[in-house]
């Protein structure tokens, strides 16, 4: 761990809800004064009707393939599932038809289950290189019926690429990210980042960007939040929540080489002052 290279008394700003304590302490490591605004909630769905229908088409042999974008979405999706049908049903299922997966935590878990992939993302993993990926699929994907394990948000604009290559798409959300129940803290950080206190700010998922700009909206701070960001070090753990990041208009000036929390903290604390270079300052 470095002691003399670091964020060098700097606010940085965290929006991680389940590992809040954890990237806090990392952060005061690097010599960081860590502000902890948790995003978001995760509300699981226990009767998912989108999650039986799926599995029921599945099942029946009705869909041609089936699209995996997160291992803990493949997870919760087999929980829901198995508490109504028989787990090696619709395992055996699911090796009938083609599968496909956005990164290496969905395809870890299709190993698990010995279902074997015929699609995969290229780097960096986004929803674009997976499009490519599908197109290279035998018989390509017109008239084909696709189910997509969605997690958290819904991104239309992989579901419309799909459509317009005449493809039948289903969406299946097996869970979903909320506001958290207080979210005092999140409103403390848009005041804190409005106002210059905040000098970096990681990122771990799109969602937190969309929440922390919900909240600005309700406090009549979009505008302010989105200027302030200009003076900020954006720090993001990966290409898809960069994309977010930059849907916003927000500049992301480093990504994680790696897309593990640690790395996100190390990079972002080592390479702070190279980074803030030409960045204005309060």
């Amino acid at each position: 761990m470095p002691t003399q290279v670091g964020f060098r008394g700097l606010q940085v700003l965290s929006l991680e809800s389940r590992r809040a304590v954890e990237v806090a302490r990392l952060i005061e490591n690097y010599k960081g004064m860590a502000f902890t605004a948790p995003a978001l909630r995760g509300v699981p769905s226990t009767e998912n009707p989108a999650a039986l229908r799926f599995a029921r088409e599945l099942i029946a042999g009705s869909l041609d393939v089936v699209i995996f974008l997160t291992g803990v979405g493949a997870r919760a999706l087999f929980k829901v599932i198995s508490q109504n049908y028989p787990p090696e049903q619709f395992l055996g299922a699911l090796r009938r038809v083609k599968v496909a997966v956005r990164g290496p935590k969905p395809q870890a878990v299709l190993r698990e289950w010995n279902v074997p992939v015929a699609a995969t993302a290229a780097e960096p993993g986004t929803w674009r290189e997976l499009l490519r990926s599908l197109d290279e699929l035998p018989g390509g994907l017109h008239a084909q019926h696709i189910a997509v394990q969605e997690y958290g948000i819904s991104n239309p604009e992989f579901l419309d690429a799909l459509k317009e290559r005449g493809a039948v798409v289903q969406s299946v959300a097996v869970y979903h990210w909320a506001l958290p129940s207080d979210i005092e803290p999140l409103r403390k950080a848009v005041s804190a980042l409005a106002s210059g206190q905040v000098r970096v700010a990681l990122f771990t998922t799109g969602v937190q960007v969309a929440h922390l700009f919900e909240v600005a909206s309700q406090m009549g701070q979009q505008s302010n939040l989105r200027a302030a960001f200009r003076q900020v070090l954006v720090a993001s753990i990966g290409p898809t929540t960069s994309e977010t990041l930059r849907s916003y208009g927000i500049t992301v000036d480093l990504e994680a080489t790696h897309p593990k929390m640690g790395i996100l903290v190390k990079e972002s604390a080592e390479r702070s002052a190279e980074l803030f270079h030409g960045k204005p300052m309060n």
